[in-house]
């Protein structure tokens, strides 16, 4: 299974509570990277493929080291293909690659500096960190992060951070910090392009 996912922002103390921004409702940092880690690992085992579209951790007052990020890392199932995010940086990349456990034979950590392109279901997903302008587009999918708890007024932009308002469109709600499946994805873009129509 492949599953997507964006703005974990692991250690990221000044997001906790009640905020506009990126509204995350822990006690505690040390809490919210456990309920993340809980609800990935809930769903993704070894043989899966999670695309993290970038903004792994962060922590102005303390940024995280790469050896502290390492070892959230290495609590996730599956193998993980990083796409580059705004408080990512290159030598983190480099530290991951040079430290890769390793799963199943092949490499735990891929990398992307801007962004890639996979095709399901006859549609491809092009994945960024940012999110696209792409005008008139058919059969193709904007999956993003960046934008925490706001989301682009175009149904091809999916906004699959752990905080996006798309995922509110899902029923039941998902728990904190689960992977998109394709198949959700899918139906974000259903329910949100429904929903714009309604709008407009």
């Amino acid at each position: 299974m492949q599953y997507f996912i964006a703005d974990t922002h692991f250690f990221h103390a000044d997001l906790l509570g009640n905020n506009d921004f990126a509204p995350r409702l822990f006690p505690t940092v040390e809490a919210m990277d456990a309920a993340m880690i809980q609800a990935w690992n809930a769903r993704v085992d070894d043989r899966d493929i999670v695309y993290h579209l970038g903004d792994i951790a962060m922590n102005p007052e303390h940024f995280p080291q790469p050896p502290e990020v390492l070892a959230i890392l290495l609590q996730l199932h599956g193998r993980i293909v990083f796409i580059k995010g705004n408080h990512d940086y290159e030598s983190l990349f480099k530290f991951l690659h040079r430290h890769d456990p390793g799963v199943n034979g092949l490499p735990k950590f891929t990398f992307h500096s801007v962004g890639t392109i996979i095709k399901d279901n006859h549609t491809q997903f092009i994945m960024t960190h940012y999110p696209l302008m792409m005008g008139i587009v058919k059969q193709t999918l904007n999956l993003h992060g960046h934008i925490h708890h706001n989301s682009v007024n175009i149904a091809e932009n999916i906004n699959v951070g752990v905080d996006a308002p798309e995922r509110d469109l899902l029923v039941p709600h998902l728990a904190f910090g689960t992977p998109l499946t394709a198949a959700e994805v899918h139906k974000i873009y259903r329910l949100k392009a429904a929903v714009l129509a309604k709008e407009r």
